[in-house]
């Protein structure tokens, strides 16, 4: 049951994707006086429409993506005289990327939304203040310490499992991985920790212990700390989804890039037998089951699922929103780098003096437009066959 949950919530999560993209086009095309026809998701058999001023709104059968009709795409297009000056193909070059772009824009918008929610209100796996273990001794032989074994500093100060510390030599505790840097600095220093014990403050010293890690001299106490789900301040959790979300950009270009050279593996693993590379090539199917896995895994609380389930949902609308700009027909990169072209030939021909020449006829370019159409066809049926047949086991 849980697992159908993850993969419904997983398909409203698309589709409001998909709806967020398409009014990117909707809002600026009409910000900029062009006419919208349409606004459908899904593609084929009408099921139910509204019309509003001049757009018709609506669902068709198959939920495969959406559109957003905007008259005059193609300068071979019979326009009436009223529709004439409202062509996309009449508006400046800056309007038609900006236009073109709003989609995938808005694609990082919403995934940084989503990240912001995640750090400021779901939380993310981090040590907690509170300590889960003490160790007795630094190293253990079959469970035991060794005889004349020195004791643990936090061992011999009488620190138990279930306090939570607040202070470090009277500075608050605010983020337990940073802070306990304090610590790590003072080998053989005593510190003063500040901690809570069945309601009660406790101010405990305790010297650190001189360990050797990776050649550098650091200060241990003994202690393993709790993990939980921590949330952010506003001011952290932006910039923290700032980074996190520049690393998602950066690892789907790489991914982008990659791309062609993993299709050789994905064919040896569909109809080869071979395991699936959880790094490797996996379709809309596949990204839907591991939303299932990760709303249907009882060892984890529902707070880590929602976690979890956010970063797929905003790793995707990166993803999404970087192959939408790829220069290639029929993708909005495409008609972008055709209305780059037109942008260049215009100047060029004002630098000459010379009237400017008609815009380049997208509807020229349907064969490229048809290989590419095959090729992301055939990778798609290639993906769905893969991840039905042969599916991938993430480790979430």
């Amino acid at each position: 049951m849980l697992a159908i949950i993850g993969v419904l919530a997983f398909v409203v999560a698309l589709l409001l994707s998909v709806m967020l993209h398409e009014l990117g086009h909707f809002l600026f095309a009409k910000h900029y006086g062009m006419k919208v026809t349409e606004f459908f998701l899904g593609f084929g058999k009408r099921l139910w429409s509204f019309t509003r001023g001049e757009t018709e709104f609506g669902v068709k059968a198959i939920p495969a993506g959406g559109y957003c009709r905007i008259v005059g795409m193609s300068s071979r297009e019979e326009l009436t005289v009223e529709d004439s000056d409202r062509a996309f193909y009449k508006a400046s070059v800056g309007k038609r990327l900006v236009v073109l772009g709003a989609g995938s824009v808005l694609h990082f918008v919403l995934a940084f939304f989503l990240l912001f929610v995640l750090f400021v209100g779901v939380g993310t796996a981090a040590l907690t203040p509170t300590v889960d273990q003490v160790a007795a001794c630094y190293t253990t032989v079959n469970g035991a310490c060794p005889a004349n074994a020195p004791v643990m500093p936090a061992k011999a100060a009488g620190i138990l499992p279930g306090d939570r510390f607040t202070a470090i030599n009277g500075v608050p505790v605010k983020n337990w991985s940073k802070d306990v840097q304090v610590i790590r600095k003072s080998p053989g220093v005593p510190v003063t920790l500040t901690l809570i014990r069945k309601g009660q403050t406790i101010d405990i010293s305790v010297t650190p212990t001189p360990e050797v890690v990776n050649g550098k001299t650091v200060g241990i106490i003994g202690v393993i700390n709790r993990l939980g789900m921590l949330r952010q301040n506003p001011v952290d959790s932006t910039i923290h989804s700032w980074q996190l979300g520049r690393d998602l950009f950066t690892s789907s270009v790489s991914s982008l890039i990659s791309l062609p050279s993993k299709i050789p593996a994905l064919l040896s693993q569909t109809f080869g037998g071979k395991p699936r590379d959880p790094a490797g090539l996996v379709g809309v199917v596949g990204v839907a089951q591991a939303s299932a896995q990760t709303v249907g895994d009882t060892k984890l609380a529902w707070n880590e699922r929602i976690a979890q389930f956010i970063m797929i949902i905003a790793s995707l609308n990166i993803f999404v929103g970087i192959f939408n700009l790829l220069p290639i027909l029929p993708l909005d990169g495409g008609h972008m780098a055709i209305a780059i072209v037109d942008g260049l030939r215009n100047l060029w021909a004002r630098l000459r003096r010379r009237q400017s020449p008609r815009p380049i006829d997208v509807e020229a370019l349907t064969p490229i437009t048809i290989v590419v159409f095959f090729f992301l066809a055939g990778l798609s049926i290639l993906l769905l066959a893969a991840d039905i047949f042969n599916p991938v086991h993430f480790n979430l």
